[in-house]
């Protein structure tokens, strides 16, 4: 990690080369997850509730969604764009470096202009705990604090699985937005919105519904979910990471060079 943090303040102190540049970068990021907020306040402001979820509710799982992604966006960008390194013949070396590949990917790039959506998700997550009808006790607060750093672990894992996929294609495949971009729309609402077979999908192949709807029901306290253990269900997101991890060392032993 002492190498990660080292990646991070280079590629920090290059960005700050340009302050004005940066900011206005930060600022305009702000405007995504404004926008999207904005259309779920005037959906509400329309019909009212959401299959039985107030606008509060819902909120608070679009602020879960919004910090997670924020987060990965900002810190593992570098499997999001990896498919630069395999065209350009750049992953050789990396492989001849006495480091992990997955780790120098990891910090090969970061996009701190993104933190200025990740600060407007973390406000909208405060002023919706502010809001609900819930007793925060310390498990609970628990709980939330895990349903983003879980979300966070398993946005990461799709950009590691998308990223991997390039060792077989060369070019990355869009499709792979399915789960990232899509992924973070699809979740920012109660899964139970949805048909069935999505909100198994989502459950038990990528979990996010153990991020941000069976512990936000017990947050709530509906449909009986008072067991403790709903607080715990984000670690199952660590969980999904293991998987996604071997993918990318097979993907790497495959690997052939582009010769670029």
């Amino acid at each position: 990690m002492k190498l990660y943090f080292k990646y991070m303040l280079l590629l920090l102190r290059s960005e700050m080369q340009y302050r004005g540049s940066f900011l206005l970068l930060t600022l305009g990021q702000c405007l995504t997850p404004f926008t999207a907020f904005a259309s779920v306040y005037f959906m509400f402001e329309r019909f009212g509730d959401l299959k039985g979820w107030s606008f509060y509710e819902v909120v608070l799982c679009f602020a879960v969604t919004q910090m997670a992604f924020s987060f990965t966006e900002c810190f593992a960008r570098g499997f999001d764009v990896f498919s630069s390194l395999v065209v350009s013949g750049n992953f050789d070396r990396l492989l001849v470096r006495p480091r992990s590949t997955a780790l120098q990917v990891f910090g090969s790039k970061f996009e701190f202009a993104r933190i200025g959506r990740l600060l407007l998700s973390a406000g909208v997550l405060v002023w919706a705990t502010n809001h609900i009808e819930a007793s925060w006790t310390p498990l609970k607060i628990v709980a939330l604090v895990l349903m983003v750093g879980s979300g966070v672990v398993i946005f990461t894992g799709i950009f590691i699985l998308a990223a991997s996929i390039s060792f077989w294609t060369v070019q990355g495949l869009e499709v792979a937005n399915i789960f990232t971009d899509g992924g973070r729309e699809m979740t920012q609402y109660p899964l139970n919105i949805y048909h069935r077979w999505v909100k198994r999908f989502f459950t038990f192949i990528i979990p996010f519904g153990c991020v941000n709807y069976l512990p936000l029901l017990y947050i709530l306290g509906r449909d009986g979910a008072d067991n403790p253990l709903y607080a715990l269900l984000p670690l199952l997101g660590f969980v999904f990471l293991a998987p996604c991890l071997l993918v990318w060392r097979i993907g790497v032993r495959h690997y052939r060079s582009t010769g670029s």
